[in-house]
């Protein structure tokens, strides 16, 4: 196998490849490094700090760390910067900028001279970029997380961001906390730097880096102020070293059986319905595509084992002390694609092979004795969303799962947040809200379909009722809730077409949602939709012309391979 190419990989084009090589070498010198140190493999660090980006607060000492494992492993660690996404700091919504921060990975691994590279990410869109960035670029690459956070505490109950701000935030909206309360929880709800404290999207994501074999085993769970996760970055340097010496690609390792694993351990976890999205967008770089029906018999066979919040009760740091991972692999060896290399050049096979640890039965159940005999997300199709939508069942109200009711819409973000809370608006508990032009192409599909029961049925004690939209909603949601409702209202679907008043059908048993309108209606009322309005110059201009619907993983048109 030929040797690693260290700072001669991808020289500069200057015509004359010996002068490239020459001055490329006396630049570095100018960065006090010695000769013996150039000579090395290198490296990359595709690191993601920001101070708009709690979740990587202690980036900085991560990248130490992966520097540590790269020089004793006998590498040359470089660190660079990349787009850095914090959900609640970015407007309109950070799903807009995930595939431009995918574009800079991409970009950044491919131009610059480094033989394997180790990303560090955490917030709940970094890491999906960066293994698209990966799988797109296809070097030698390992995915670090930041790890979640710590819980704080409130009036004796231990607390989490973020399904805890969204269960307090309830309680203040429905009148049974005040003002005073509501901001002393603030202060507590997320008191360390790490992701947040449950199975969101971004503790989702970095199960899913884990089970695909795109990170070390065992370094998915780990806290961010664990001792641990250092030890994990370190590990992770000297394994990126191991990789320029023996190349493992990104292409290897993501094929469609680690994908369909992905895809079963994200049903176990009871995870983020944003993972759907996120994984179909990874896949979708390397041409591979699990379809909707594909995803319902995965969901159907897998059990959710897990039980944290949203979902149940723990958080993540008990997850890790439970077994993480290995635990949850183990328990679903019998579905499991088990030859799927990984970046550490074993087989999912042999590291299963390996003697198990202690479990926590309280949190990660036994396959024979699951908190769900069935995944926790499935697909929908019907009349409302002929491409299909998602529904997440293991959050979700049984009572509400065959359900028939009278359309409450809203046509926008702007139109809900006015109307919502009217007392004069005609709603009442059996009706289904709907939200229109909320998707990837009209909104960037920020995280609204969890939307807020109205205030009066809220102060009335109503908790839940069936809510749909072309939006997503964050991995901590909780609700009776159908998302990526596709083709979105903006690119002509049929939820374009729903009026107050409208009868809608749900039926969880049958995975369908249903407009109980005539076709030929639906089609009159769709003649008469407005075009939405373009954006001008910049990236946004970019994203609107080519971005994917829901189903596509919202990916950019010109990124996503072909399915091979």
């Amino acid at each position: 196998m030929a040797e690693p190419l260290g700072l001669d990989n991808g020289l500069t084009n200057y015509g004359d490849r010996d002068f490239a090589r020459y001055l490329r070498r006396s630049m570095a010198h100018s960065m006090g490094i010695s000769g013996e140190l150039l000579s090395r493999p290198v490296i990359g660090i595709a690191a993601s700090p920001s101070d708009f980006n709690n979740c990587h607060r202690y980036m900085p000492q991560l990248v130490e760390a992966v520097s540590r494992g790269v020089l004793a492993a006998g590498g040359l660690p470089r660190m660079f910067p990349t787009v850095s996404l914090g959900e609640v700091f970015l407007n309109p919504t950070s799903m807009v900028y995930r595939n431009l921060m995918s574009m800079d990975v991409e970009e950044m691994v491919r131009a610059q001279p480094m033989d394997a590279v180790v990303m560090i990410g955490g917030c709940d869109k970094t890491v999906p970029a960066q293994l698209m960035g990966a799988a797109s670029a296809n070097r030698p690459a390992i995915q670090l997380v930041t790890g979640p956070m710590s819980t704080g505490r409130h009036k004796g109950e231990r607390l989490g961001a973020c399904t805890d701000c969204r269960r307090f935030w309830g309680k203040f909206r429905a009148g049974e906390i005040d003002q005073g309360e509501i901001q002393t929880v603030e202060t507590r709800l997320a008191t360390t730097a790490g992701t947040c404290a449950v199975m969101g999207t971004a503790s989702t994501m970095a199960c899913i880096a884990e089970a695909l074999g795109m990170s070390l085993p065992g370094t998915a769970a780990i806290p961010a102020v664990d001792s641990q996760r250092l030890v994990a970055a370190e590990e992770s340097g000297k394994a990126a070293v191991r990789l320029a010496h023996s190349p493992v690609l990104p292409s290897q390792v993501m094929t469609e059986p680690a994908v369909e694993n992905a895809f079963r351990v994200l049903m176990a976890l009871g995870g983020s319905t944003n993972a759907i999205i996120h994984l179909t967008a990874v896949a979708g770089r390397l041409g591979i595509r699990i379809s909707p029906q594909r995803l319902n018999e995965i969901s159907d066979e897998t059990p959710v084992l897990v039980d944290l919040k949203p979902v149940g009760e723990g958080y993540m740091e008990d997850f890790h002390a439970a077994g993480g991972m290995g635990a949850v692999l183990r328990e679903l060896r019998p579905l499991l694609n088990l030859d799927c290399l990984a970046i550490d050049g074993r087989t999912l096979r042999e590291r299963l092979d390996e003697p198990a640890g202690w479990v926590d039965r309280k949190v990660i159940r036994s396959f024979d004795e699951p908190v769900s005999p069935v995944g926790g997300l499935i697909a929908l199709h019907g009349s409302l969303a002929p491409d299909g939508a998602i529904f997440k069942r293991a959050a979700a109200t049984p009572s509400l799962f065959e359900k028939e009711g009278r359309a409450v819409v809203f046509e926008s973000l702007e139109d809900l947040a006015a109307r919502v809370d009217a007392p004069e608006l005609d709603v009442t508990a059996d009706d289904i809200l709907v939200l229109k032009n909320a998707g990837p192409l009209a909104a960037g599909m920020p995280e609204a379909g969890y939307l807020p029961i109205p205030s009066k049925l809220a102060r009335a004690g109503i908790k839940d009722m069936v809510r749909i939209s072309d939006a997503r909603m964050s991995g901590t949601a909780y609700g009776t809730i159908v998302l990526h409702v596709s083709p979105e209202a903006a690119a002509g679907g049929p939820l374009e077409a729903v009026r107050n008043g409208d009868r809608i059908r749900l039926s969880v048993s049958r995975k369908t949602i249903d407009l109980l309108v005539e076709p030929e209606d639906i089609a009159r009322r769709l003649a008469q939709r407005q075009p939405v309005p373009q954006k001008r110059g910049g990236y946004q201009e970019l994203y609107q012309r080519t971005v994917l619907q829901a189903p596509d993983g919202c990916d950019l048109d010109f990124l996503a391979r072909p399915r091979g």
